[in-house]
């Protein structure tokens, strides 16, 4: 930090990137490092009561250079009535994060909430089964009535508080899915419950499955694979003494069937497969790449869509698949991206009205962890996402400040207009 060549506040030109030796509440900038784009930055710089600033020429414009240029106002000590509009509208940048801070953590104790009762689901299913047949029913029933009702959606991916329900999530994240794509399709409530209740238990027939299979790392052999892929059929098995309705079952059954007939374990192909089964099979296909039982073979969310479309789309009805794109958006939650000034950030809510301008937690070595930025891209107009960042390119220091999560996780804000859940 020390190390970066320093600049007098009066040669400051348009193009050189700077970085301002403030804590974040002192200055009107969305970030404390940025390219100067325009004099009104400059002018606003110098009257932030700073001498000498840092910059870098790597990341300035190739034609900078730095030399006196003609005389320039001297840096002032008093705040100009600019700056003091300036800072004004930080402050009320800084309750805006307060607001959207609040409503995170809202939406990450209904998570847990919800993962702490699909956790109870799994576990009575067998031996409490009409108590929690209707528990699933009614959790169902409450999701899909949310999405469904809400104007928009923001999809949050969840952060590091929802400890202790991991082996949930993956149906979680199936049945959320799921059930957005069923909005985008206007598919009839009467089914979207089926959907939801298949989309919840499309992996019931795994009990039946030994864990060494289940939680085997390494490829199953031919003779693992063919006990694992009878899952479905075991699961059906356990539906019906449930008391699934058919189209429940069908999505148990169909659920790892392939568009283009590559599936099992039945071989069906396109629309010889049911439509809400086609639908959990993508959700749950797109899930397993970013939550694989080796977490070290996971792909960001971004990488599993473009992985889908570019080598894979064959397999998935070419309708829901672009659906399922637009929905997550080209930066799907928990990608870390680099934006245009060069900062550092992680998506962390997509507004799916808007999906090229997410909500993105900001790494700033000058703001606690606990306190990141969280920047709205709809409200930036001079900032956006230049390229996303693969984990491994990203420094291990700035990795573990955004923090996203080693298993992603979604959930949606369905409450815009309504009365914050109580706790």
């Amino acid at each position: 930090m020390n190390s970066d060549p320093t600049i007098d506040v009066s040669e400051l030109r348009i193009g050189l990137y700077v970085y301002l030796d403030l804590r974040w509440f002192e200055h009107p900038f969305a970030l404390g490092h940025f390219k100067i784009k325009n004099e009104e930055q400059i002018r606003t710089i110098r009257g932030l009561g700073l001498k000498r600033v840092r910059y870098s020429l790597e990341l300035s414009d190739r034609e900078i250079r730095v030399k006196k240029p003609p005389p320039a106002e001297p840096a002032r000590d008093e705040v100009s009535p600019v700056i003091a509009q300036a800072l004004a509208a930080k402050k009320q940048m800084i309750e805006r994060i307060r607001v959207q801070r609040a409503a995170a953590a809202r939406i990450e104790n209904a998570f847990i909430v919800t993962a702490s009762t699909i956790r109870e689901v799994e576990k009575n299913i067998l031996t409490k089964p009409a108590e929690t047949v209707k528990s699933a029913n009614q959790l169902v029933t409450q999701i899909s009535e949310s999405i469904l009702s809400a104007p928009e959606l923001a999809i949050h991916v969840m952060g590091d508080m929802a400890g202790g329900e991991e082996l949930y999530f993956h149906s979680l994240n199936v049945t959320m899915l799921s059930l957005m794509l069923a909005r985008d399709l206007g598919v009839p409530q009467e089914a979207v419950t089926a959907l939801g209740m298949g989309a919840l238990f499309h992996d019931l027939g795994r009990s039946e499955i030994p864990s060494r299979i289940l939680l085997k790392i390494e490829p199953l052999t031919q003779a693992e694979q063919h006990l694992y892929e009878q899952h479905c059929d075991y699961g059906v098995t356990l539906g019906k003494r449930l008391g699934f309705s058919p189209p429940v079952l069908a999505i148990i059954q169909q659920h790892h069937e392939m568009f283009d007939g590559s599936g099992y374990p039945q071989r069906l192909k396109g629309e010889g497969i049911n439509l809400l089964a086609r639908i959990v099979g993508l959700a749950n296909y797109y899930d397993e790449l970013c939550n694989p039982v080796n977490i070290a073979n996971a792909l960001m969310p971004h990488e599993a869509l473009s992985l889908m479309f570019a080598r894979l789309r064959g397999k998935f009805d070419p309708r829901l698949l672009q659906l399922l794109i637009r929905r997550l958006g080209v930066y799907p939650p928990g990608t870390v991206v680099q934006l245009s000034n060069g900062a550092m950030a992680m998506v962390a809510t997509v507004n799916t009205g808007q999906p090229m301008k997410p909500i993105l937690v900001v790494y700033d070595e000058s703001v606690p962890r606990d306190e990141a930025i969280l920047i709205d891209l709809s409200l930036e107009s001079d900032l956006n996402i230049a390229k996303a960042i693969k984990p491994a390119l990203v420094p291990r220091h700035i990795y573990n400040y955004l923090s996203p999560r080693t298993r992603v996780s979604y959930y949606f804000d369905a409450s815009q207009g309504q009365e914050g859940t109580k706790k």
